[in-house]
């Protein structure tokens, strides 16, 4: 259903006191514009029939109440803007200057993915100043930290899914599908190609990445399933 790059890219920059973390106007807009524009591709793949129904069209917008809206604003804040906040914070922590910059064309490449019914696109990256090509320690947890935060949403939100299952099934499923685009979004950026996270954990310890990915895929194989086996009750919503 969904998939998506998140990546960090360096230039040469000071080294930094390490441990105090730091923002600044221009990323918080440029985030906050990349936030809204993921919020808004969860919307359309929310509430487009296809996704639960089997036909597209039908109540594209009809569809669209506070709950909606609020699980996709609560799946981008996770999936996205805390994954990307993780490598900004171990990468500041490490004496690194690091803030978030928006990519234009991968927002609007998500919001065409999104029509078409899928979600895939590079929002922007985390920019790292200082970290030498050379640094793949540094490199390596930076870029771990990313989808070990997505996989830790995972897990919470697959934990509160099994608590409310009984009682609050509607809120159930809605966790469970919070669950598995977090522990999607974090296995994806794990494999080892182009820009994506795991190309550097893997070059930095490969017993490390192993250990992550199967840990990330495992999560995203068993919340995938349940959230397979649990859609039939809601299709009527």
């Amino acid at each position: 259903m969904t998939g998506g790059i998140s990546y960090s890219y360096s230039f040469v920059g000071a080294r930094r006191p390490p441990g105090r973390i730091t923002t600044s106007r221009q990323e918080i807009l440029q985030i906050g514009i990349a936030y809204a524009v993921l919020t808004a591709d969860l919307l359309i793949i929310f509430t487009d029939s296809s996704l639960f129904y089997g036909t597209r069209g039908a109540g594209l917008l009809r569809a669209v109440n506070p709950t909606v809206v609020g699980v996709a604003a609560l799946a981008a804040a996770t999936g996205f803007v805390a994954h990307e906040m993780a490598h900004k914070i171990v990468a500041q922590r490490s004496g690194f200057w690091a803030e978030f910059r928006m990519w234009p064309i991968g927002l609007v490449l998500s919001l065409v993915t999104a029509f078409i019914g899928f979600l895939w696109g590079a929002p922007g990256a985390t920019v790292v100043g200082g970290m030498g090509s050379a640094d793949r320690t540094n490199w390596g947890r930076t870029s771990l930290a990313g989808p070990l935060t997505n996989v830790g949403f995972a897990a919470v939100f697959y934990g509160l899914c099994l608590a409310t299952v009984g009682p609050l099934p509607t809120i159930a499923f809605w966790l469970l599908l919070l669950a598995y685009i977090n522990a999607w979004f974090g296995t994806f950026n794990l494999i080892p190609i182009g820009p994506l996270d795991g190309r550097k954990v893997l070059s930095w310890s490969p017993r490390t990445w192993a250990a992550s990915i199967a840990l990330t895929g495992s999560v995203a194989v068993i919340v995938g399933l349940a959230l397979f086996w649990f859609q039939s009750p809601f299709l009527a919503w």
